[in-house]
Formats: structure tokens, sequence, C-alpha cells
């Protein structure tokens, strides 16, 4: 008996210490001028690779080059700091951190998704966000748009570096416009008739096949992606009342609105049956991919616009959402940035807030917007006007008036898996919009009690 229990507290000594290493309370060394060395985790998702670059199975080249070389020159210029890059997908991003901070794993710093608007309230409430706050001047914080650092405030504290702002339009593939002599709309201002009366024309049997080999329309719908979504306001819908407190998207003007766009494919035939699944990557390449090009209008955020300039070279036009009943142009904007995870040792806290700094200046902002195609959140960074020769994205900055933001609620993460995977159905013409929505309703409305 003793034998075993001597074995239990051992196997139970080896957890704890497995444990505190994973969540960072006793990695590195604090010498006795307080400085701190040690290993630093950073994860991150696929950026943009350099020109020319075909490395990787993909042949899309290393798009983790840019931190890469970050970590190196802030290594070099910190003797004894090691940062330790994790490669992670976008799409994998929300789940993986979910499992980490249940096994409390969590990395030092992880990006936030810019097309999920705003840091984690879950993760600031589960207490595994660090605030900020102690490590900027007022006179930094100034040099930060408002909207952006609104995204990462929470009860006055800030709990992030936002680096980047993004709003979602509508691109047109102009080679598919020309091949049937579509005129695209004039100055990428239509409204919701005009939208699928385009959409239709633009859905043609190319080689007379008897079949469609090219349709107007698609997009994609899944957790913590919003390329689809503007279409569901634009009647003047919104999912949450603006205290917070009820659920609204059941109300007659989304289920409209969300009926409208997926009858593209289930009424209308002019989105292909793939619209409304999760292939993110399949729906992209639909449109850009030179040796696809089946689908001429989608929906996305700014990074595909300089993805279009480079990686997938393509004829193409900026446009804003189609407008529906209320008469006005609707969108919905993101802000990324950086996070920083709950930290036990305040020498390591202040190594880790100088890197995030490092990685979020002025001058990697500026590259930022040029290579990854997205808005500067820092105001000094706009104002060197990278995009004074990039007409596209200066016309989806245009489009920054028409942005609202997703709602704050401390459960939006689980509010929006319930309102994604009811969407999914209706795509999928499993359920209608009025049936998915009256499903989503009393489970969202559990969680804002």
């Amino acid at each position: 008996m003793k034998g075993k229990m001597k074995l239990f507290l051992m196997l139970l000594l080896a957890c704890v210490l497995v444990l505190s290493a994973c969540n960072n309370d006793s990695s590195g060394e604090t010498d006795a001028d307080g400085n701190w060395t040690g290993t630093i985790t950073i994860w991150d998702g696929p950026r943009w690779a350099k020109e020319g670059d075909t490395s990787g199975e993909d042949g899309e080249g290393n798009k983790y080059f840019w931190l890469e070389e970050k970590i190196e020159e802030f290594e070099a210029a910190h003797e004894g700091v090691e940062i330790e890059l994790v490669q992670v997908p976008w799409a994998e991003m929300p789940d993986k951190l979910g499992v980490n901070i249940a096994g409390q794993s969590w990395p030092d710093i992880a990006p936030v998704d810019i097309s999920g608007s705003a840091v984690s309230i879950d993760h600031i409430e589960q207490g595994v966000v660090e605030p900020l706050n102690d490590f900027f001047t007022e006179d930094e914080l100034r040099d930060f748009y408002d909207n952006a650092l609104d995204a990462y405030t929470y009860n006055d504290k800030l709990y992030g570096i936002p680096n980047s702002l993004t709003v979602h339009s509508m691109l047109l593939n102009l080679d598919l416009f020309e091949e049937v002599g579509v005129e695209p709309p004039a100055n990428g201002e239509w409204t919701w008739d005009e939208f699928v009366e385009t959409a239709e024309k633009l859905t043609f049997d190319r080689d007379g096949d008897g079949e469609m080999d090219v349709y107007g329309f698609s997009t994609y719908i899944m957790p913590g992606y919003y390329e689809a979504w503007p279409f569901f306001y634009m009647n003047g819908a919104q999912p949450l009342s603006d205290d917070l407190s009820e659920f609204t998207f059941d109300s007659p003007e989304a289920i409209e609105a969300i009926q409208a766009l997926a009858d593209l494919k289930l009424e209308d035939g002019v989105a292909p049956v793939s619209m409304g699944g999760a292939d993110v990557g399949g729906t992209f390449q639909a449109w850009a991919s030179e040796e696809q090009r089946t689908v001429a209008m989608e929906p996305w955020a700014t990074w595909a616009i300089t993805s279009a300039q480079s990686a997938y070279p393509t004829n193409f036009m900026v446009a804003n959402y189609p407008t529906g009943s209320t008469g006005e142009p609707i969108t919905i904007g993101g802000v990324g940035g950086w996070t920083m995870f709950k930290q036990e040792s305040d020498a390591k806290k202040e190594v880790v807030a100088e890197f995030m700094k490092f990685i979020s200046d002025t001058d990697e902002q500026f590259l930022m917007a040029q290579e990854y195609g997205i808005f500067p959140a820092r105001i000094s960074a706009a104002e060197q006007d990278p995009y004074a020769d990039n007409p596209e994205m200066a016309r989806a900055q245009e489009m920054s008036s028409q942005v609202v933001m997703l709602p704050r609620h401390p459960e939006w993460k689980k509010i929006d898996e319930i309102i994604q995977r009811e969407l999914q159905l209706v795509f999928n013409g499993e359920k209608t919009a009025e049936e998915a929505m009256a499903t989503a309703k009393p489970e969202v409305e559990a969680l804002l009690e």
C-alpha cells in the first residue's frame, strides 16, 4: 500500500510540474537586476510570402518569414531570450486556443484574427489574457485609431495591441464580366436586385455541355468568419439587440436577407453547390486561381485584395455589398492584433510586451498594410499613405465609413457558433432561415441571461 501511495504522489507531482511548465509559472530566469531570460512562445497564422517564393508543399512560399525575421532581430538584441514560433492555420486558431486554455498550456502571445473583429471577452473573463495599460503611455495610445482601441478595451482595460483594420468588400473578377459582356456596377454601388440580375448573367455554360461552368456568386459559412454577414444586415437586421439582451436574427428583416442569400444557390442556381460550406481556400481559389476562376463575385476581407494583386494576379474591382431595404450600404469590419496570455513573472511580462510592441510599431504596420492587404491601426502608419499607388485598396478604405462591428458580448464565441451552425443548415437546404433562427433563438438567449 505504501508503495502504491508513493507512486501516486510521484505521479501527482509530475502532473503539477508539467502544468506549471505549460502555463508559464516557472519558465525562464530573472537575475538580480530584474533582467529576464528564457523562452517566449508566440502563435501566428500564415500571412504573406516573399515575391517569387514558391517553396512549401503548396508552392505558395513561406508565409511566416516576416515574423521569423522579426524574431531573429529581437533575439539578437536581447541576449538569453529565445522566441518559439508555432505555426497555426487561421481556421484552426480558435479551437486550438480553446483546447490549450482548457489544458492551461496557452502560448505567451497569440494573434487576434482580423476576421473576428475584436479580442475575446470570453478569454478576458476567464482571466487568461493580460491587460497591457502599464506598457503604454497616453501619447503612444493616441497614435491608435479609437475604433481599434475600442475593439481591444473591456472595462477600461486594454487587452492587446491592435495592428490592423479591415473591412469586408465585394471582389469582382472583371475577366468573367468581360467574357459574357456584363457591365460591373458603376462606382461599385448597386441594389440587391441589380446584384441578383448581375449574378444571373454571370452564370453560364462555358463549354456547351449543358452544365453550368461559371457561377455569379459564392461565399462560405463558418464560425468566426463574417464575409457573408453584411448581406444579412442589408435590411436593417442585427444578431443581438443594442443592449445585448435579446436575439434579433429572427426578425423579418434578418429572415428575408438570410433566405435571399441562400436562395442564390437553392432557388436561383447562380451559386455553386459548395456555397455555404466551410472550405475557405477552395472558395477563394474558385474566384482567384487562374486554373479555375469559376466564380465571378465573392466577398472577402481586404487581405484578399493584396493576394489578388500578387500571388493570384487577377483583373478585378472592389465594390460595395448591395443595398437592401434600408438603401444604405453596410459592411463588417475587423481589428487584428496581438494578445498576451497570463504570465506569472512580471519580469517576463515586460519582455513579452516589448516584443509585442516591436512587431506592432509604425513601420511594421505600414509594411503589413502594403503586403498583407489591411489598414494600419496606427495613425502614423496610415499617414505614410501605403495605398498611394493602390486604387483597389484605396476604394476599400472608403468603405470604412460603412463599417459596423460585431456584438461585444462575453459569450459571443458560443453565440456565433450557434448562429453559424444554423446558417450552414440553411445554405445546405436542410432548414429555412425562419426554422434555423427559431432553433438558434432559445440557445442564444440562454447565453444572454
